[in-house]
């Protein structure tokens, strides 16, 4: 049973990272939500039910029908309270969105760190929304040679009806600001490995990138991580990325050029530099 999971979960993502997108619905039957590992794609829930939703540094409770917009650069958890819960999970990568607008896509409040991503629904707009994800459902199984164009006006479209809704207020601010602040760049950081493509390098390198991503001073996000881990922002980061190093270096069999670059080094001599000095050992010696 366990291994047909794996390739039923295994073959879903295969699909997705294919695709760049798919839409399903959330059954009632107790599997309310699909297990996925890809981490680098937008998701859009409509979900009625009972749950806590944790997004960034604040929590919410949800209760009835809400519309959810989820951010592959902020981390995110879910935890459904209900023994029913039912409704529709879309995801899609930003290529696939591909679009003009992708500068205000990123922007947009829905999905911005700071930002609204939940929403209260009314039944009525359960009703209208619910339309949509069903046609994204049936749409992505024809061989229409246009589907995927069709799919983006209706992913366009619940967006555009979410931008004229309400935003809910029943968020609340973690109570313990460094605690929460830490948690979320510490999943943040983890959401950047492993890296699969050496033609996609990591994308956050420094203390910087890691507290422009959260919307926060760099000052502030390392203070706050060195009170709860008793170390500072750039320990965490360079760790992480030695670890990544000497999986790549030890289970692939990328050069060591590529390997630099993959992890953010303009050269592989800062990058050997840079293994050496928190190794005491150079790149080379790990593939002897």
């Amino acid at each position: 049973m366990g291994n047909k999971i794996t390739r039923s979960i295994s073959e879903f993502n295969n699909e997705l990272k294919l695709k760049g997108f798919n839409v399903f619905q959330i059954e009632s039957d107790g599997n309310a939500t699909r297990i996925y590992s890809r981490k680098d794609f937008y998701k859009i829930c409509l979900t009625t039910g009972q749950s806590v939703i944790h997004y960034a540094d604040k929590s919410f409770d949800a209760e009835g029908t809400i519309l959810f917009f989820g951010n592959p650069h902020i981390p995110y958890s879910w935890e459904t309270i209900s023994t029913s819960y039912v409704g529709y999970t879309c995801l899609f990568s930003e290529e696939f969105l591909k679009s003009d607008r992708s500068e205000s896509f990123q922007n947009s409040p829905l999905f911005r760190i700071d930002g609204t991503p939940i929403l209260k629904i009314t039944e009525q707009q359960r009703a209208f929304l619910s339309t949509l994800f069903q046609k994204m459902i049936e749409e992505q199984k024809t061989s229409y040679v246009y589907k995927d164009d069709l799919i983006r006006n209706y992913i366009n479209l619940i967006i555009h009806e979410a931008l004229k809704l309400q935003p809910s207020e029943n968020f609340d601010q973690h109570r313990n600001a460094s605690s929460r602040i830490t948690s979320v760049f510490l999943e943040l950081l983890e959401r950047q490995f492993p890296i699969e493509d050496t033609e996609k390098p990591l994308r956050l390198k420094t203390a910087q990138d890691y507290a422009k991503n959260l919307n926060v001073h760099a000052n502030y996000l390392n203070r706050a991580v060195k009170e709860v881990t008793g170390k500072p922002t750039t320990t965490h980061i360079s760790e992480r990325i030695i670890s990544e190093a000497k999986a790549l270096l030890q289970h692939t069999d990328w050069n060591i050029a590529d390997i630099a670059y993959a992890l953010g080094f303009e050269y592989p001599t800062y990058f050997n530099n840079f293994f050496k000095k928190i190794t005491g050992t150079t790149p080379k010696s790990l593939r002897t």
